[in-house]
This record gives structure tokens, C-alpha cells and sequence, in this order.
């Protein structure tokens, strides 16, 4: 069997109707999505399925409802094709799918995951209340362009590069003067695109200091295991798998940024070839198309896109 590794969606990935396929035709689907509810009091299947669009872009809920979308897909996977099809030589997640990743991995329960995720949304959002500030996408400049910019424009506050998301696209996350600034800079500078981005803060920088430190606390009770595999920790795209190095990971990735490029490399450097996106979206296979366009991103986001990736051949090995 060819080296395997399972990536996880993250913040943004969400969509109206998400799962609703799974739970209407898998009971192993509704117990994920039934026991999700009971823990937050309130019905997240009813928020993924018919929810409308401005409800599910609050960082309070998306990142459960994706969270809890992703391993009802993985357990459908694995009613259909056993066990083994969830063997795997690594895991990853882009920020909030790292949370998904470590429950793949064993490293974390389905329970304490989404009660940490859901208090995780309710953090940051509240960060980003007592500091208001945003995120930019730019599309045409290399890392250190980027970096470059960030420096030039952080006289005017604080922002930093978020997400190095592929070769040419890095996210950049501040204060919104400085943000102004980068992005009439970065088109001077050559860049091709700049996008605003659909977020309520300034992820992963300065500005969400209060969410770390509450989110200290809750990681420091958490219950983590030794992850069966390994996990590519955003932070410094290297492997964890002992609970205290997962916790300073998780830690970290507030506040720093998602090393995505640097994290599939490491993959790739390792012999990875096949990879399976799960979770809503396709971002992760877009993003793997700029990394490497010779690897072929297998995506479970639906029942016919599940069934589609078990019917390519090479999955016979599962």
C-alpha cells in the first residue's frame, strides 16, 4: 500500500447543507452529529443542514460543524471499507481541521474535541471583539515578499503573514490600517490578487493573545492520548504524537502561523502518495495542485464523492 495521509478542512471550508447526505443515509452519521448535540446543547446537525449561510460563517459554530461533519464522513468510510481504510502514514489538518486530525490520530475523543473546538470559536471570537482586525489573501508574491511587507506596513500596527498556503499565496492577518496598507503595497508590488477575507478577527497573530491564554487553561485539562500516527502540527510543520508537544502546538497555532506549504512538503519528502481530503470543501486539493500538480487529492465532502474515491482503483489496497 503506497504511503497514505488523510487532511483535515479548516475554518472557511463551510457550506449550508454540509453532511446532510451522510446523516440522511448512515446511521453511523447520526451518532456522530446525535452525540455532537448532546454536548453542545443545541442541534448542530440542524445548524449544518439548514442553516443559513451568515450562521455558519460565526466562528462560534463553524468550527464545530466542520469539525463534527468530518468524522461522520470518516465513519462512513470506514463502515464501508473496514478498518483498515483509515490506515494512514500521517495526518494533518489546516488550524481547525489539526483538531479533526488528532481525533483521526487517537490523540484526542470526539467528545473533548468538540467541546474544545466549540470553546475555541468562542475565544477567538471573542478576541476579535476587544480587538477588531481582519485577514487578506496575496495572490503573485513569494513568502518572502510577503514577509518583507508585513514588516514595512506593522509601523502602522500589528500584522503578521497568517497562512503560507501554497507556493505564491500567503495570508496575512492584523489590525485593519496595516491591512489597508499591505494591500495597496502588495498590488504595487506586483501582486496579482488581493482578497479580504470572510473572517470575523485576526487569526493566528497578536491579536488573539486572550484566546490562547483562555484556551490554556482548557487544553491544559484536556484528555490526550499518544497519537497513533503522526500529526503535522501548523505551527512548525514537523510531527507531533506526544500529548504534551500536542498541546504546545495547539497552543502555539493561535497566535502563529499555518505552515500549509511547508507541512505537505514534509509529507511529500516522506513518500506520501496518496491523499484524501475530508471535510467540506476542496481547498486542500486546490492548495496541493500549486504544491505538487502530480499528486492526486482523493475528496470525501459527499455520499457520491465518497463513493467516487472507493471506486478508483488504486483504493483496492484499503
Amino acid at each position: 500500500m503506497p504511503p497514505r495521509a488523510f487532511l483535515f478542512a479548516g475554518q472557511g471550508a463551510q457550506r449550508p447543507g454540509m453532511g446532510k447526505d451522510f446523516f440522511a443515509e448512515y446511521q453511523e452519521a447520526r451518532k456522530v452529529y446525535q452525540k455532537a448535540n448532546e454536548i453542545l446543547g443545541f442541534d448542530l446537525a440542524e445548524l449544518c443542514f439548514s442553516g443559513n449561510e451568515e450562521e455558519l460563517e460565526k466562528t462560534i459554530y463553524n468550527q464545530p460543524s466542520i469539525l463534527v461533519t468530518s468524522i461522520a464522513i470518516l465513519e462512513v468510510f470506514r463502515l464501508l471499507k473496514g478498518k483498515e481504510a483509515l490506515e494512514a502514514h500521517a495526518a494533518a489538518g489546516l488550524s481547525l481541521g489539526e483538531y479533526t486530525a488528532l481525533v483521526f490520530a487517537g490523540a484526542l475523543a470526539l467528545e473533548d474535541a468538540v467541546e474544545l473546538v466549540y470553546k475555541r470559536g468562542k475565544f477567538m471570537q471573542e478576541a476579535s471583539e476587544e480587538r477588531p482586525g481582519g485577514m487578506v489573501s496575496i495572490i503573485g508574491l513569494s513568502d518572502a515578499e510577503v514577509e518583507v511587507l508585513c514588516k514595512e506596513a506593522s509601523q502602522y500596527g500589528v500584522i503578521r503573514a497568517a497562512n503560507y498556503n501554497c507556493p505564491g499565496q500567503v495570508v496575512v492577518s492584523g489590525e485593519n490600517r496595516p491591512l489597508e496598507v499591505i494591500s495597496k503595497e502588495a498590488k504595487n508590488r506586483g501582486a496579482k490578487r488581493v482578497i479580504p477575507l470572510k473572517v470575523s478577527g485576526a487569526f493566528h497573530s497578536p491579536l488573539m493573545a486572550s484566546a490562547q491564554a483562555k484556551m490554556a487553561v482548557e487544553l491544559k485539562k484536556a484528555k490526550l492520548q499518544r497519537a497513533h500516527i503522526p500529526v503535522v502540527a501548523n505551527i512548525h510543520a514537523k510531527y507531533v504524537q506526544e500529548p504534551e508537544e500536542i498541546r504546545r502546538a495547539l497552543l502555539a497555532q493561535l497566535t502563529g502561523p499555518v505552515r500549509w506549504t511547508q507541512s505537505m512538503k514534509l509529507l511529500l519528502n516522506d513518500g506520501v502518495e496518496e491523499f484524501y481530503e475530508v471535510g467540506p470543501g476542496k481547498v486542500l486539493a486546490g492548495l496541493m495542485r500549486r504544491i505538487d500538480p502530480s499528486k492526486n487529492v482523493k475528496n470525501l465532502e459527499t455520499v457520491s464523492s465518497l463513493e467516487a474515491a472507493l471506486s478508483q482503483p488504486n483504493t483496492r489496497s484499503l
